[in-house]
């Protein structure tokens, strides 16, 4: 199953850390195909993300999260390694 196929399953804090293990995973088996492979470069496109996040909620006919579930800041890790 593919990173963002598993954002969907994600209910709970232990499978949100699971989500984090796979995400870790899959940085250290392709960190080229990673966007952002520094820290500061992967907390900048973090934020960069966080604040145009809305945007990306409507253009998918999402709904925009009012509150952030587990799975909200899945979204969040994940978007801000392809940015």
């Amino acid at each position: 199953m593919q990173l963002h196929e598993r954002i969907e399953k994600i209910n709970s804090k232990e499978d949100l850390a699971d989500f984090i293990e796979s995400l870790r995973s899959d940085f250290e088996a392709h960190p080229d195909k990673w966007n952002n492979p520094s820290l500061s470069q992967y907390l900048a496109a973090m934020e960069s993300w966080v604040r145009s996040m809305d945007h990306y909620y409507v253009n998918t006919k999402q709904e925009v999260p009012k509150t952030p579930s587990w799975r909200t800041l899945a979204d969040i890790l994940i978007r801000s390694k392809d940015i």
